[in-house]
C-alpha cells in the first residue's frame, strides 16, 4: 500500500497522536478507523431509506408520514427532558 502525507495543524496532529496512543493503535490505523466510521452523504441517505422501509414494514404497516416524524420528535424531546417514565 502506498503512503501519502496529510498536512494538518500541529494541534490536530498532536490530538490525533494522543487519540491513537489512548486506543493503542498507530496514527495510520486511527485515521483509517475514523474515515471508515464516518459515513458519506450517500451512505447516510441509503441508511435513512433502509431504516424508513424497515419501520414502515415492521412497525407502521404503511407509509411513514410527517405526523409519524413529528410524533417521534416529540417523544425524543420528552425523553431528553425526562418527561417519559420507564418503558415497560
Amino acid at each position: 500500500m502506498a503512503d501519502t502525507t496529510i498536512k494538518v495543524d500541529p494541534a490536530v496532529r498532536d490530538r490525533l497522536m494522543e487519540l491513537a496512543k489512548e486506543r493503542g493503535v498507530t496514527m495510520r490505523d486511527l485515521v483509517a478507523e475514523l474515515a471508515g466510521a464516518t459515513p458519506t452523504k450517500e451512505e447516510l441517505r441509503k441508511r435513512y431509506e433502509e431504516t424508513r422501509a424497515y419501520v414502515e414494514e415492521h412497525f407502521l404497516g404503511g407509509p411513514y408520514t410527517e405526523e409519524d416524524e413529528r410524533a417521534g420528535e416529540r417523544l425524543w424531546a420528552d425523553i431528553e427532558a425526562g418527561r417519559v417514565g420507564e418503558i415497560q
